[in-house]
């Protein structure tokens, strides 16, 4: 007697994506609640189970859903916002500055319905994500219908969703117990990457993600750069770093990988990881180039993903499939590397087994939920059809097929789509929300861009001196003379310094906005070693508030904030139209005289050679105090062997423009 079942699907093209990669044509899969109970031959499955409704195929392709394994799903929301720059560029100076601005629950639940009217229409039925407010991105993705490995981020800075690393750590804690069992939802944390958390951070959420069995996801060896760096501070490649710090006591999800070699694979795969290769987002952002067939040689799980809307540009994992298996065979001049077969099952069993939801989705085979997708393999760029070979089905799906060509989808056995009309998702009204907020970051982007000290801010960590100064410069002969002079009666020293500074000025061709300063100081111990080494950035007003006798400038207050990048990063950020390098010798020293505090600085001008001069600096509150305060330096000074008529009114960047 026949087994009752919800749906059987038949006339189809059934590719099972399973192990064995087993085809049916004429196939059939049968559906109970929201698993499958049967997968085969049309004329068995229906022999064995009857259902109160059926649905005729019409000869398409049957198949497990699309399995997107690393994304951040909001992010279709600055879809477009900056393009062609540098991934730390476009990261650090446009992407978590909007995000700090903008990010909100409402944002996340917006771009996550976006995303998932997007991933929908190509198929995909299953995706990793990794963002903030991940409760919102939770709970718009079971809105709309999809299944989601939703990992709530956390980083060492201030985030969109929590002011401290702890907040994050608690927020995800709390996600994961509330999400965890849930039928669409698998909850789990995201510690962005080695580079952006620290030893603490990716221990904890090891630790977390152990304790409740869910898996971790994290970015992994994206770029050289974060490889060299890793090297230079920790003396080890990244997947030994992080293996150090016990990341591997969880399951995790690994983004990208691209620099990573055959030693660190084979830690990932002892360790159980999955790795999550983005062609599309590597090659945008020139990251490289995954070694995705050593990878899956070495016996990784290996899936396939967008990454987010933002640096690739779409959602589009019929593009991603396609392009994974041309940059394989490109990269290793094999045009047999990553054959067809392969590349689908990367986007379907093996992306769902790297994202540790295998046991749940990827293939069509019963037990497993009814995440399927019908595909018409029949359009004008698709046609003729060869059935010579058997893995013909895979190459027209891999290399020619559109996600226009898919037309239904079911998702834990309910359908999302039919015949090209989503059922949960009213796309117009997507359409002009997104577009409200595209117009509110317009306007914010464009009025920070106006200003060199909004971009400053920008970055992070910046800082106004809430103080004037009172300078003086002078020209001397005689370096050796200042050092003996501060040794005389009536000048305390309180400490002493000596430094090698290595500056670089941004000019403008508004002269308005002022220099910015990238300096590297190196401190010189005794011994003449490099002691350490600090870098930041100074933003220095044009113009001056005052001038006292002989000379003595009161300068405008100074903006600082860390130099945490490289001067390459700043020059594409901040775009300057002039750049001047100085370097110089500093001794400096805070003495203290008639109970007043002075910074003295001795310097030589190495480049461009501009011989040595003598500055006296002190901070001041009122004018009161600066006139006190021009008048002990003036004293300073010929104490000290300078000449008031010797005095320079420009600054050293002036200097050395003229020069």
């Amino acid at each position: 007697m026949p087994k009752n079942a919800d749906l059987i699907l038949y006339n189809a093209l059934v590719l099972t994506m399973d192990e064995e990669m087993h085809q049916y044509e004429p196939g059939a899969v049968a559906v109970q609640g929201n698993s499958i109970v049967a997968v085969g031959p049309e004329s068995e499955v229906r022999g064995e189970y009857t259902a109160a409704q059926e649905l005729d195929c019409g000869g398409k392709t049957l198949m497990p859903g699309l399995i997107n394994a690393h994304t951040h799903v909001p992010m279709t929301l600055l879809r477009g916002l900056a393009d062609d720059l540098r991934l730390d560029v476009w990261l650090q100076g446009y992407m978590w500055p909007v995000e700090r601005e903008f990010v909100s629950p409402d944002f996340v639940r917006l771009g996550t319905l976006l995303a998932c009217a997007e991933l929908i229409r190509s198929g995909v039925t299953c995706f990793a994500d990794m963002y903030f407010f991940e409760e919102a991105v939770a709970a718009a993705t079971v809105e709309a219908g999809l299944r989601a490995l939703c990992g709530q981020t956390v980083l060492k800075f201030p985030a969109p969703d929590a002011p401290a690393f702890e907040d994050s750590l608690a927020a995800a804690r709390d996600f994961i117990q509330r999400w965890k069992g849930h039928a669409l939802i698998t909850p789990s944390i995201a510690p962005h990457a080695p580079y952006t958390c620290t030893p603490e951070i990716l221990r904890s959420a090891a630790q977390l993600a152990a304790e409740f069995d869910v898996p971790l996801q994290t970015h992994i060896a994206e770029t050289a750069l974060e490889v060299e760096n890793m090297r230079r501070e920790n003396g080890m490649p990244v997947v030994p770093y992080v293996k150090k710090q016990g990341l591997f006591d969880a399951k995790v999800l690994a983004a990208h990988c691209v620099h990573i070699d055959e030693g660190e694979m084979r830690t990932l795969l002892h360790a159980g990881a999955g790795v999550a290769h983005n062609p599309s987002s590597n090659l945008k952002l020139a990251s490289g180039f995954a070694p995705v067939q050593k990878m899956l040689d070495v016996g990784l799980n290996v899936g396939i993903g967008t990454d987010g809307p933002a640096s690739n540009n779409d959602l589009d994992m019929f593009e991603e499939v396609r392009l994974a298996a041309f940059v394989a065979k490109a990269v290793s001049n094999n045009p047999t590397a990553l054959p067809a077969p392969q590349a689908l099952s990367l986007a379907t069993r093996l992306g769902a087994q790297a994202m540790h939801l295998g046991h749940l989705t990827g293939s069509l085979e019963p037990g497993k939920r009814a995440d399927l997708i019908l595909i018409d393999l029949n359009p004008l760029h698709n046609a003729p059809r060869f059935r010579r070979e058997a893995d013909n089905p895979y190459a027209q799906i891999v290399y020619a097929s559109k996600a226009s060509d898919v037309t239904d989808v079911m998702v834990d056995g309910k359908w999302v789509m039919r015949a090209q009309r989503l059922l949960t998702l009213d796309e117009d009204e997507l359409l002009a929300a997104a577009q409200e907020y595209a117009h509110r970051i317009d306007i914010f982007l464009m009025e920070r861009e106006q200003s060199v000290l909004s971009k400053l801010i920008a970055l992070g960590g910046s800082m106004e001196e809430e103080s004037f100064e009172v300078q003086v410069k002078v020209k001397i002969d005689d370096p050796l003379r200042v050092q003996q002079a501060l040794q005389s009666p009536g000048i305390e020293i309180i400490r002493q310094r000596h430094y090698h500074q290595h500056d670089v000025y941004f000019g403008f061709d508004d002269p308005s906005q002022g220099w910015l300063r990238y300096r590297e100081d190196e401190t010189i111990d005794a011994k003449g070693n490099i002691a350490g080494v600090r870098a930041r950035l100074t933003l220095i007003g044009p113009a001056r508030e005052g001038q006292f006798g002989h000379d003595v400038l009161l300068s405008r207050s100074r903006y600082l904030a860390p130099a945490a990048n490289s001067l390459r990063f700043y020059r594409e950020y901040f775009k300057p139209s002039i750049e001047v390098p100085i370097d110089k010798d500093r001794l400096r020293w805070l003495v203290r005289y008639k109970e007043t505090e002075f910074f003295i600085n001795l310097d030589s001008l190495d480049r461009p050679p501009l011989g040595n001069y003598l500055e006296i600096k002190s901070r001041t509150w009122s004018r009161r105090d600066a006139e006190h305060k021009a008048s002990l330096v003036a004293e300073l000074i010929t104490r000290l062997g300078g000449s008031l008529d010797e005095t320079v009114t420009q600054d050293y960047i002036d200097l050395a423009s003229n020069a």
